[in-house]
Protein backbone atom coordinates (compact mmCIF):
# COMPACT_ATOMS: atom_id res chain seq x y z
CA UNK A 1 0.00 0.00 0.00
CA UNK A 2 1.62 3.55 -0.62
CA UNK A 3 1.27 6.07 1.91
CA UNK A 4 2.19 9.71 0.77
CA UNK A 5 2.39 11.94 4.04
CA UNK A 6 4.31 14.17 2.59
CA UNK A 7 3.91 15.31 -1.24
CA UNK A 8 7.22 17.06 -2.27
CA UNK A 9 10.40 16.07 -1.31
CA UNK A 10 12.62 18.15 -3.14
CA UNK A 11 14.73 15.50 -4.63
CA UNK A 12 13.99 16.37 -8.24
CA UNK A 13 14.82 19.91 -7.86
CA UNK A 14 18.00 19.61 -10.00
CA UNK A 15 16.17 17.88 -12.72
CA UNK A 16 16.63 14.92 -11.74
CA UNK A 17 14.23 11.68 -10.75
CA UNK A 18 13.90 8.37 -9.42
CA UNK A 19 12.76 5.30 -11.22
CA UNK A 20 11.37 2.56 -9.40
CA UNK A 21 14.44 0.43 -8.88
CA UNK A 22 15.92 3.65 -7.46
CA UNK A 23 18.71 4.30 -9.88
CA UNK A 24 18.43 8.39 -10.77
CA UNK A 25 17.80 9.81 -14.45
CA UNK A 26 16.95 13.05 -15.39
CA UNK A 27 13.70 13.87 -15.60
CA UNK A 28 13.51 14.64 -19.74
CA UNK A 29 14.87 10.92 -19.72
CA UNK A 30 13.15 8.77 -22.22
CA UNK A 31 12.02 6.45 -19.56
CA UNK A 32 10.71 9.61 -17.69
CA UNK A 33 9.22 10.49 -20.80
CA UNK A 34 6.99 7.46 -21.96
CA UNK A 35 5.73 6.78 -18.01
CA UNK A 36 5.20 10.34 -18.02
CA UNK A 37 3.06 10.23 -21.58
CA UNK A 38 1.42 7.71 -19.78
CA UNK A 39 0.11 9.87 -16.86
CA UNK A 40 -0.84 12.26 -19.13
CA UNK A 41 -3.40 9.43 -20.86
CA UNK A 42 -4.54 8.92 -17.75
CA UNK A 43 -6.07 12.41 -16.38
CA UNK A 44 -7.53 12.65 -20.29
CA UNK A 45 -9.74 9.68 -19.39
CA UNK A 46 -10.46 11.02 -16.22
CA UNK A 47 -12.18 13.51 -18.47
CA UNK A 48 -13.93 11.14 -20.78
CA UNK A 49 -15.24 9.54 -17.08
CA UNK A 50 -17.01 12.86 -16.83
CA UNK A 51 -19.23 12.85 -19.70
CA UNK A 52 -19.28 8.39 -19.92
CA UNK A 53 -22.18 6.49 -18.44
CA UNK A 54 -22.76 2.90 -16.85
CA UNK A 55 -20.39 0.38 -19.08
CA UNK A 56 -18.40 2.55 -20.70
CA UNK A 57 -17.49 4.57 -17.60
CA UNK A 58 -16.94 1.57 -16.03
CA UNK A 59 -14.34 0.08 -18.68
CA UNK A 60 -12.38 3.58 -18.67
CA UNK A 61 -12.09 3.05 -15.26
CA UNK A 62 -10.11 0.02 -15.30
CA UNK A 63 -8.17 1.29 -18.39
CA UNK A 64 -7.13 3.96 -15.55
CA UNK A 65 -6.31 1.55 -13.35
CA UNK A 66 -4.27 -0.49 -15.28
CA UNK A 67 -2.27 2.93 -16.35
CA UNK A 68 -0.56 3.14 -13.34
CA UNK A 69 0.04 -0.29 -13.91
CA UNK A 70 1.62 0.74 -17.08
CA UNK A 71 3.68 3.61 -15.77
CA UNK A 72 4.69 0.98 -12.64
CA UNK A 73 5.88 -1.25 -15.76
CA UNK A 74 7.65 1.74 -17.36
CA UNK A 75 9.08 2.81 -14.43
CA UNK A 76 11.36 -0.11 -13.68
CA UNK A 77 14.46 -0.49 -16.32
CA UNK A 78 15.88 -3.84 -15.97
CA UNK A 79 13.23 -6.17 -16.74
CA UNK A 80 16.30 -9.45 -16.06
CA UNK A 81 16.25 -7.86 -12.07
CA UNK A 82 12.99 -8.59 -11.47
CA UNK A 83 13.15 -11.67 -9.86
CA UNK A 84 15.81 -9.83 -7.44
CA UNK A 85 13.17 -7.01 -6.45
CA UNK A 86 12.70 -8.47 -3.28
CA UNK A 87 8.49 -8.08 -3.74
CA UNK A 88 6.56 -8.52 -6.88
CA UNK A 89 7.30 -6.36 -9.74
CA UNK A 90 4.20 -4.88 -10.88
CA UNK A 91 4.26 -5.44 -15.56
CA UNK A 92 1.19 -5.41 -17.86
CA UNK A 93 0.27 -8.68 -18.68
CA UNK A 94 -1.23 -10.45 -22.34
CA UNK A 95 -4.41 -10.72 -20.02
CA UNK A 96 -5.00 -6.91 -20.26
CA UNK A 97 -4.41 -6.81 -23.66
CA UNK A 98 -6.59 -9.62 -24.90
CA UNK A 99 -9.30 -7.65 -22.29
CA UNK A 100 -9.12 -4.93 -24.48
CA UNK A 101 -9.42 -6.68 -27.93
CA UNK A 102 -12.61 -8.54 -26.58
CA UNK A 103 -14.02 -5.43 -25.66
CA UNK A 104 -13.26 -3.72 -28.49
CA UNK A 105 -14.72 -6.71 -30.44
CA UNK A 106 -17.93 -5.71 -28.01
CA UNK A 107 -18.42 -2.82 -28.99
CA UNK A 108 -17.33 -2.67 -32.75
CA UNK A 109 -20.26 -5.34 -33.01
CA UNK A 110 -23.02 -2.80 -33.64
CA UNK A 111 -21.39 -0.24 -35.83
CA UNK A 112 -21.53 0.26 -39.16
CA UNK A 113 -18.27 -0.22 -40.75
CA UNK A 114 -16.47 3.12 -41.87
CA UNK A 115 -16.67 3.96 -45.52
CA UNK A 116 -14.16 6.57 -44.68
CA UNK A 117 -11.92 8.22 -42.30
CA UNK A 118 -13.73 10.23 -39.47
CA UNK A 119 -12.71 13.65 -38.24
CA UNK A 120 -12.32 13.36 -34.16
CA UNK A 121 -15.60 15.15 -33.09
CA UNK A 122 -19.28 14.82 -32.34
CA UNK A 123 -20.42 14.66 -29.06
CA UNK A 124 -18.24 15.74 -26.26
CA UNK A 125 -17.41 11.78 -25.17
CA UNK A 126 -16.12 11.21 -28.40
CA UNK A 127 -14.16 14.41 -28.86
CA UNK A 128 -13.06 13.31 -25.34
CA UNK A 129 -12.02 9.99 -26.40
CA UNK A 130 -10.90 10.90 -29.55
CA UNK A 131 -8.05 13.23 -27.87
CA UNK A 132 -7.33 10.16 -25.27
CA UNK A 133 -6.60 8.16 -29.02
CA UNK A 134 -4.04 10.63 -29.97
CA UNK A 135 -2.51 10.89 -27.08
CA UNK A 136 -2.30 7.23 -26.51
CA UNK A 137 -0.50 6.65 -29.96
CA UNK A 138 2.13 9.31 -28.37
CA UNK A 139 3.01 7.15 -25.51
CA UNK A 140 3.08 4.43 -27.46
CA UNK A 141 5.44 6.25 -29.74
CA UNK A 142 7.34 6.90 -26.50
CA UNK A 143 7.63 3.46 -25.46
CA UNK A 144 8.84 2.14 -29.00
CA UNK A 145 11.87 5.05 -28.73
CA UNK A 146 12.43 3.58 -25.14
CA UNK A 147 12.47 -0.29 -26.12
CA UNK A 148 14.85 0.62 -28.85
CA UNK A 149 17.63 1.63 -26.54
CA UNK A 150 16.24 -0.32 -23.39
CA UNK A 151 14.67 -3.21 -21.64
CA UNK A 152 10.36 -2.34 -22.43
CA UNK A 153 7.80 -4.94 -21.51
CA UNK A 154 6.32 -5.89 -25.01
CA UNK A 155 2.89 -6.69 -23.51
CA UNK A 156 3.07 -3.02 -22.21
CA UNK A 157 3.67 -1.67 -25.82
CA UNK A 158 1.01 -4.12 -27.22
CA UNK A 159 -1.29 -2.51 -24.32
CA UNK A 160 -0.93 1.33 -25.61
CA UNK A 161 -1.41 -0.30 -29.09
CA UNK A 162 -4.65 -2.01 -28.62
CA UNK A 163 -5.75 0.81 -26.47
CA UNK A 164 -5.45 3.58 -29.01
CA UNK A 165 -8.07 1.25 -31.29
CA UNK A 166 -10.37 0.14 -28.02
CA UNK A 167 -10.21 4.87 -27.93
CA UNK A 168 -11.33 4.52 -31.60
CA UNK A 169 -13.96 2.25 -31.28
CA UNK A 170 -15.17 3.63 -28.39
CA UNK A 171 -15.79 7.34 -29.87
CA UNK A 172 -17.28 5.84 -32.57
CA UNK A 173 -20.17 4.33 -30.04
CA UNK A 174 -20.09 7.66 -28.42
CA UNK A 175 -21.26 9.64 -31.83
CA UNK A 176 -25.09 7.48 -31.39
CA UNK A 177 -23.24 3.90 -32.26
CA UNK A 178 -21.40 5.81 -35.16
CA UNK A 179 -24.23 7.75 -36.52
CA UNK A 180 -22.58 10.93 -35.25
CA UNK A 181 -18.98 10.19 -36.42
CA UNK A 182 -17.76 13.39 -38.98
CA UNK A 183 -16.61 11.59 -42.35
CA UNK A 184 -13.34 12.84 -44.17
CA UNK A 185 -14.09 14.15 -47.47
CA UNK A 186 -11.16 14.26 -49.18
CA UNK A 187 -10.31 17.37 -50.56
CA UNK A 188 -13.63 18.74 -49.53
CA UNK A 189 -12.41 22.40 -48.88
CA UNK A 190 -10.65 23.42 -52.00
Amino acid sequence: MVVLNKIYTRTGDKGDTALSDGSRVAKHDPRVEAYGTVDELNATLGLCRLHAADMLADRLSVIQNDLFDLGADLARPNMAADDQAGYPVLRIIDSQVERLEREIDDMNAGLQPLRSFILPGGTILASHLHLSRTVARRAERRATELAQGGDVNGSAVRYLNRLSDWLFVAARLSNDGGTADILWVPGGSR
